[in-house]
């Protein structure tokens, strides 16, 4: 017997779920989606998984409240077994969750315990993780914390972006959903319950954590600048004597291996030195050669085409404020 499914999603990192979900032979009886949102310039954004759901002729729901009793009434009527949940945007109650028979499972993009909260991928990449994948868990009330139906793994790429991750880890999702759901089905689901060890945190992103942090060591910088990509965007400040702090994008770096050591021993962490077309940035230990940087209001170019035009004796990099 196949099952009787809700999605309750809204992200880019449902899609993939929810289009196997269709596929596959369960029953999807409804998608629980966001409002929609007005954009800059009263545009409405387009919502990809509430468009795949008007295709498939599937009901689409999206109350401002999840929680509120209209909407339980409301999801009530769809008679789900399960809800399945990626990306959604709401906080669900136990009685919401007490409405399906089976519960609700949430796709969760890390190897929990390990980053719970709302930047798993972002903070996986940050704190220099080499392996990540997706958990799917049943829901309790404990954030993320609720026994495990399923793993993937997966090694991250040395020059992999958060956002690169995200969309491969949105693929590596959907096989697991739906295989999960079939052992529950069959009766020959094993959950495992979460350790209570190992249990790291990953809060939502804020803006200043953008900021490059040059006293730190080559590889945690590269971390941080591959993490913080495609937001909040990886930013540091170019100070040049007798000129404004211009804003910089620093979107790629490889570890200098061959850095002049007069500089390396006579200079601070965030400044610049440049040897031919390579554009050099002392670091917490040893230094980064920057490969492709985005001034403010231009376009990301290679730091090969930026030094053209560029005179950067005594700079460096840095915050806002003078360095």
């Amino acid at each position: 017997m196949a099952l009787r499914v809700l999605m309750m999603g809204t992200g880019e990192f449902a899609l993939p779920t929810f289009q196997t979900l269709i596929d596959s032979s369960h029953d999807v009886v409804g998608l629980v989606t966001q409002p929609d949102r007005v954009g800059q310039g009263h545009h409405q954004h387009v919502n990809p998984l509430k468009e795949l759901a008007i295709a498939g002729g599937i009901p689409v729901f999206q109350p401002d409240n999840v929680n509120s009793p209209e909407s339980l009434a409301r999801l009530r009527e769809f008679q789900a077994e399960i809800d399945v949940v990626a990306a959604y945007g709401q906080i669900l109650t136990a009685e919401l969750l007490g409405i399906p028979p089976r519960g609700a499972v949430n796709l969760h993009a890390s190897l929990l315990p390990k980053y719970r909260g709302a930047a798993p991928i972002q903070y996986a990449i940050w704190k220099g993780e080499q392996e990540t994948g997706v958990t799917l868990f049943q829901i309790e009330p404990k954030l993320d914390a609720g026994p495990m139906l399923g793993i993937v793994r997966t090694d991250i790429g040395q020059k992999e972006t958060s956002g690169q991750l995200h969309d491969r880890l949105a693929q590596l999702a959907a096989p697991l959903t739906v295989q999960v759901l079939d052992d529950m089905e069959r009766g020959t689901l094993q959950p495992i319950v979460q350790q209570t060890e190992g249990v790291t945190k990953a809060p939502r992103l804020k803006k200043e954590q953008g900021l490059i942090d040059w006293t730190q060591t080559p590889a945690a910088i590269s971390c941080q600048i591959r993490a913080m990509q495609p937001w909040p965007m990886p930013y540091t400040f170019l100070h040049v004597p007798d000129r404004k702090p211009q804003r910089m994008l620093v979107l790629d770096v490889d570890p200098a291996t061959d850095a002049p050591q007069g500089w390396l021993s006579s200079s601070t962490p965030g400044q610049i030195n440049v040897e031919g077309t390579s554009l050099l940035v002392r670091t917490g230990d040893g230094a980064v050669q920057v490969q492709t940087l985005q001034p403010a209001g231009k376009r990301a170019m290679s730091a090969a085409e930026f030094l053209r035009g560029a005179s950067l004796a005594h700079a460096a990099f840095g915050s806002e404020a003078v360095v």
